[in-house]
């Protein structure tokens, strides 16, 4: 696979990471802990290119991981400590809430306004999803007293035409927002400063909070994607470069699904008569998950503005 933005480095450590969440202790607040620490950490030491590296990639479950396991529930952990670090290299005071339920993943402050954001993830062999996967009614009764509420998203995995979340999200001021915007949004702080970028945000939220409601995917995100970009000249080519990403971590995702079921078929067909019909009955659909992996394509809604 040829890659012009995302880099090998990037997907040896997604790769790790896969590994390192399903090695579970047990205890899962000391599981969710630890990540959030490890990531921290690593982020710290190697800088924004480690942040970037984890925005491109970690939209996608992993297939390997079982349905609503432990695994899942990490990973999904995991995700909030992502966008947590991206809001902090923007500038924000984020902190990662432990409610379980119920309440936002994370919370952000500044001194001129707050919100409360959510991260959200997909196989992509998970082909019915709908608008309460998105969590935009939730979210708006999650923000306790904040103007906005944010819900973080993999772009491929939006709804590219018409769907109630965007009209949802406009009339109940929650941004719908994708992990290819925060990390544009990190890299303009870094190159232009975070009071900018903190500005910028801001914009966005109000940008979505003043728009007429509609289900149309295209006037919402040709409105958000334009208030992005008319800023400043600088975000152009950083734009360019993180809508590439995108494409590319299509791929990755792909080869990386699509190799995990390879082999699940393929360790089917090698089990006793017995064990495949208990295996069957445990996994079924595979080549049904094949069809949707492969399906996945980029959507267009990072062209429109």
């Amino acid at each position: 696979m040829e890659l012009t933005v995302v880099t090998t480095q990037e997907m040896k450590e997604r790769r790790c990471w896969i590994e390192k969440i399903s090695r579970l202790s047990g205890n899962f607040g000391v599981d969710a802990d630890r990540v959030q620490q490890e990531l921290s950490d690593k982020i710290q030491r190697d800088g924004l290119a480690s942040l970037l590296g984890h925005l491109r990639l970690c939209g996608v479950i992993p297939e390997g991981y079982g349905h609503d396991s432990s695994e899942e529930k990490l990973y999904s952990k995991y995700t909030d400590a992502v966008i947590h670090e991206a809001y902090t290299a923007m500038g924000f005071t984020s902190l990662v809430l432990k409610e379980r339920a119920d309440a936002a993943d994370v919370e952000c402050v500044c001194a001129d306004y707050s919100f409360v954001a959510d991260a959200k993830t997909f196989r992509l062999s998970r082909t019915a999803k709908n608008q309460k996967d998105f969590k935009i009614q939730a979210l708006d009764t999650w923000k306790h007293g904040k103007s906005f509420a944010m819900v973080v998203c993999p772009v491929y995995q939006l709804p590219a035409r018409t769907s109630q979340i965007y009209q949802q999200a406009a009339a109940r001021s929650v941004c719908i927002c994708t992990y290819t915007h925060l990390a544009v949004l990190v890299r303009y702080a870094e190159s232009v400063g975070r009071s900018q970028t903190i500005s910028l945000l801001h914009n966005i939220f109000k940008a979505v909070e003043a728009m007429n409601p509609s289900q149309n995917a295209g006037a919402y995100w040709q409105t958000l994607n334009r208030t992005l970009l008319d800023v400043d000249d600088s975000i152009t080519s950083v734009w360019r470069e993180e809508k590439l990403a995108a494409v590319e971590s299509i791929k990755i995702a792909q080869e990386e699904a699509l190799t995990f079921l390879a082999a699940e078929r393929e360790r089917i067909m090698r089990l006793s008569r017995e064990e495949a019909i208990r295996e069957v009955l445990k996994w079924q659909k595979i080549e049904n998950r094949i069809r949707a992996v492969k399906s996945v394509a980029d959507n267009g809604l990072l062209e429109l503005g």
